[in-house]
């Protein structure tokens, strides 16, 4: 399901990169993504045994550029929606390291059947 969240975000041409996985010493590109997998629950339960499951991930996009940081938000829940991602409200204010980035993000949900 990461393959399939990142192949959905990567026409918007930024870097998508898994949260955490930076080593210290690499620089922040100047705007990017970054996600993390919260869960991957069971659902639909019948016959004991789990027949769908419900993956959470914290999308969150960085840049330098405090407009953009709302706008592309905004856009990767557009193509989000379109490929049949859940994800629900504008998104909300997150930390950055470095003082030169802002950063907002969603969380995204997905049916696996």
């Amino acid at each position: 399901m990461k393959d399939l969240l990142i192949a959905t975000l990567e026409p918007l041409g930024y870097p998508i990169i898994q949260q955490g996985s930076l080593a210290p010493e690499e620089e922040y590109p100047e705007s990017f993504f970054t996600f993390w997998n919260n869960s991957a629950d069971g659902n639909e339960f019948y016959d004991n045994e789990e027949h769908s499951y419900i993956w959470s991930f914290d999308l969150n996009f960085y840049s330098t550029d405090p407009a953009l940081v709302n706008q592309m938000l905004l856009e990767a829940k557009a193509l989000l929606v379109y490929n049949k991602f859940t994800v629900t409200g504008k998104g909300h204010d997150v930390m950055s390291d470095e003082k030169t980035h802002t950063g907002r993000g969603i969380t995204v949900y997905k049916i696996e059947k």
